[in-house]
């Protein structure tokens, strides 16, 4: 029976610690000088990304190579989708490829929903509008479990969320998946950036989550302001919303040593991060960068692998007991 990710909520708590645990195993396969194993061999991964993302689309297939999947990307604008094409169409023809898992970045909310029904392919949500993000939140929650050393869960942690919460998909799927490991989540977001209903603890005053004296928030995660929500009249302007949302150096002194700075990338610098990101000792954006690779080798491990438990999977264990020798 095949399986997919489309979203957080469908994971649950179990499902998002069964990942986290999967991606130390690939953490360490990505020690390697080699880091690649047959995990994946005569699996076929294909990209259909409706929306550009540098860094998503390179991750997984990076992450499908790591497994020794072959690999396939569409390219929108030179498909028959221009010619008329639907996207039903396209995903049946591709499927019928050969295709053993879909990754689907696309601008409509509830798409991947939509390919996960017409095709008996994995499928896995890179992103759909401004809903859902699971990936995007699981690297996030890897990050933070490596960071902190909190690998049973985020009890007790304090996260701020802060920026355009309105328009973004990371923001709802990093909130559930912080929630269903235990962490307190804050909303900070000016109310036009606000989505009208709301069931987090929200305020438009940075300064009081962030505290004084180390008492504030253990993350402290900035989510990039786009450029069209000038022209959409949703802030006054950006030195405005710097001054009341952004990551000043005022702001930075005030952090706690412990606290995590996070970004989903790319960054505006100047913008919501107005400090140079080498001087922040908390800041985990690069790492966040390089956890997508372990976090999305193991999804596609836990989706296409006929066994699961990657520790009776003979080229996996070697390759971690390789990784751990070859350490410094």
């Amino acid at each position: 029976m095949k399986r997919s990710l489309l979203s957080i909520s469908e994971l649950g708590s179990d499902g998002v610690q069964r990942i986290l645990d999967l991606a130390d195993t690939m953490a360490e396969v990505s020690r390697r000088p080699n880091p690649k194993v047959p995990a994946l061999r005569g699996k076929t991964v294909c990209s259909v990304f409706f929306e550009d993302s540098t860094r998503t689309r390179l991750s997984f297939e990076t992450a499908a190579k790591r497994l020794s999947a072959d690999t396939m990307t569409f390219a929108v604008s030179q498909s028959s989708l221009s010619k008329g094409e639907s996207l039903r169409d396209t995903i049946e023809t591709i499927a019928a490829m050969g295709v053993d898992a879909f990754v689907i970045r696309h601008s409509s909310t509830g798409a991947p929903w939509l390919v996960d029904g017409w095709t008996k392919a994995s499928v896995v949500n890179a992103g759909d509008g401004w809903h859902a993000h699971p990936t995007q939140a699981l690297l996030d929650m890897y990050t933070v479990r490596t960071a902190l050393n909190r690998p049973e869960g985020f009890d007790g942690l304090r996260v701020a969320i802060v920026g355009d919460i309105k328009h973004s998909r990371v923001a709802r799927s990093t909130t559930a998946a912080f929630k269903a490991m235990g962490a307190h989540v804050t909303w900070v977001a000016p109310t036009t950036l606000m989505p009208p209903v709301v069931d987090e603890a929200v305020t438009d005053r940075l300064d009081d989550v962030i505290g004084t004296d180390g008492e504030g928030v253990d993350i402290l995660y900035m989510l990039r302001m786009q450029n069209e929500r000038m022209t959409e009249a949703l802030v006054p302007n950006l030195r405005e919303y710097t001054n009341r949302f952004g990551l000043t150096p005022a702001r930075a002194a005030r952090l706690a040593p412990h606290t995590l700075v996070m970004h989903p990338g790319p960054v505006n610098r100047g913008v919501e991060i107005a400090v140079d990101l080498s001087e922040l000792p908390g800041a985990v954006i690069n790492q966040q960068v390089t956890n997508g690779i372990s976090v999305r080798m193991a999804v596609l491990y836990d989706l296409l692998s006929a066994n699961p438990d990657p520790t009776s999977d003979i080229e996996i264990t070697e390759a971690v007991a390789a990784a751990r020798t070859e350490q410094p």
